[in-house]
């Protein structure tokens, strides 16, 4: 059992699988700025492959391969469409439903902190007049969090809530950067609105 493990050794996303000093990030594996440390995006099979006989670097690269069919997974800097399932005044937690045109196969989770909805007078952001549960929001993926969740940020105009629905149930038409309307009560509601197109 052992000897199997050690041939084919199994990894999960956040696991560290070395300093970047002495392995290059390979596909499924990632660096973190502030550490310098590899870690895993998805769960697989690890494997540290020779570097080219050309390279300039000779570090091995380290990656992981997908013990199933794999779809899109988050990695840093992914733009992602995800579902807001719970809203606390700290933060959002969201399912990560696409990343980029490509969607999920796996349970991805999300979470935005309070400090990563919006760009400008952060200390002013109310958690509950941005995100509502069941939003559709468009973000942008910063880091592997804890807990296999991954950190999202909406602090650029493009992100943000992209669908939402009123509390009548119809689908709100977005009239500025905060506001949404629903079509048939005429009832504005607070986000932190997506700028769609343009």
């Amino acid at each position: 059992m052992e000897e199997a493990a050690a041939a084919a050794e199994v990894v999960t996303p956040g696991e560290v699988l070395g300093k970047a000093s002495q392995l290059r990030a390979g596909r499924g594996a990632y660096v973190a700025p502030h550490n310098n440390l590899v870690y895993a995006s998805l769960t697989g099979f690890r494997r540290t492959l020779s570097p080219p006989p050309n390279s300039p670097d000779q570090r091995p690269i380290v990656e992981v391969t997908g013990h199933k069919a794999h779809g899109a997974v988050p990695e840093p800097g992914s733009v992602v469409i995800a579902r807001v399932t719970r809203v606390t005044a700290r933060m959002a937690s969201a399912d990560i439903m696409c990343v980029g045109p490509k969607s999920v196969r796996e349970k991805f989770t999300g979470s935005i902190r309070q400090q990563d909805v919006r760009a400008t007078e952060i200390d002013k952001v109310d958690m509950h007049l941005s995100f509502r549960p069941g939003d559709i929001i468009r973000a942008v993926v910063l880091s592997l969090g804890d807990a296999r969740a991954y950190f999202l940020s909406t602090a650029k105009n493009e992100l943000g809530v992209v669908s939402a629905e009123s509390t009548a149930g119809e689908t709100m038409v977005p009239i500025s950067w905060t506001e949404m309307q629903c079509p048939l009560t005429g009832q504005i509601e607070q986000r932190k609105v997506a700028k769609v197109g343009g």
